[in-house]
């Protein structure tokens, strides 16, 4: 009796050690924007299981450009999926709706509890300078951060679906490392862009920031068959800044560009100069 009972009592020592094990590890919520078989996001969630346990919500189509686009005027739909049963994460949901939607019901509805980190990528493509503001990626990084949820976006300057992640593997999982060690500023999101290389890791990790450009836009009108007009949207980077201390000299100098952002737009600078105006006149 006494045998038996040292066993019942080693067997509860042993769950509860479990439990706490467990309990202890960092939950990660991955997403993306370019879709839940994307092999930017398979990856990331390769690396991210050797830091925490981790939970996939990421939209079931691609949403690339989507901003932070929410549903409102229809209804959303989630399903668990399984993509890949050897390197996949124990729970992947797959999501009807845009980036930022995805975090929202992952949030509200799907995690078993609220998250250590919010990792949003790896994009096939920068999301460096201008690039962030239409970034699904970056905005589903920026939702978690409203909801105080540390959070990042990885993007490779490489649109091709067939993009080597490989060289980047360290960077990604050495700055999730260190955001879940030291924590992210409260109202900062971290966006992170990795140059497309040859085979070989980037140079090194340069925290800068984001450089000033526009896309010089135009639209390619085209009639169908039908007779009907259509658009495409084309156009070409273009660079203003020649600083040295910008993501995209980082970029273009074979490092990866580590940018603080934050969802505060308010321009602080000019609160000083709209306060001499006659407004109440």
């Amino acid at each position: 009796m006494l045998m038996w009972g040292s066993e019942v009592l080693f067997m509860k020592n042993v769950f509860l050690q479990d439990k706490v094990y467990h309990m202890s590890k960092p939950l990660i919520l991955v997403t993306n924007d370019d879709g839940i078989t994307a092999p930017g996001l398979r990856m990331l969630i390769r690396l991210m299981k050797d830091l925490g346990e981790v939970v996939v919500v990421a939209p079931d189509s691609p949403q690339s450009g989507m901003g932070h686009a929410i549903t409102l005027d229809s209804t959303l739909y989630s399903k668990k999926v399984i993509i890949d049963p050897e390197h996949g994460a124990p729970e992947e949901y797959s999501c009807s709706g845009t980036p930022a939607d995805c975090v929202k019901l992952a949030l509200q509805e799907l995690l078993p509890r609220r998250p250590d980190l919010c990792v949003s990528g790896i994009n096939h493509g920068s999301n460096a300078s201008i690039n962030v503001i239409y970034s699904g990626t970056m905005s589903a990084a920026i939702e978690a951060g409203i909801e105080g949820i540390p959070a990042i976006g990885f993007s490779l300057c490489d649109y091709s679906w067939r993009a080597d992640f490989a060289p980047s593997r360290a960077a990604v999982r050495q700055i999730a490392s260190e955001a879940l060690k030291n924590g992210i500023p409260p109202g900062v999101v971290l966006n992170v862009n990795i140059p497309k290389t040859d085979g070989d890791p980037p140079r090194g990790v340069r925290v800068c920031r984001q450089a000033r450009a526009n896309w010089k836009e135009r639209f390619d009108k085209r009639t169908n068959p039908n007779g009907r007009e259509y658009y495409w949207l084309t156009g070409e980077f273009e660079l203003l800044d020649k600083g040295e201390d910008t993501d995209e000299w980082a970029l273009s100098h074979g490092d990866v560009s580590v940018v603080p952002t934050q969802f505060d737009l308010t321009a602080h600078h000019a609160i000083q100069d709209l306060n001499n105006w006659r407004l109440n006149d």
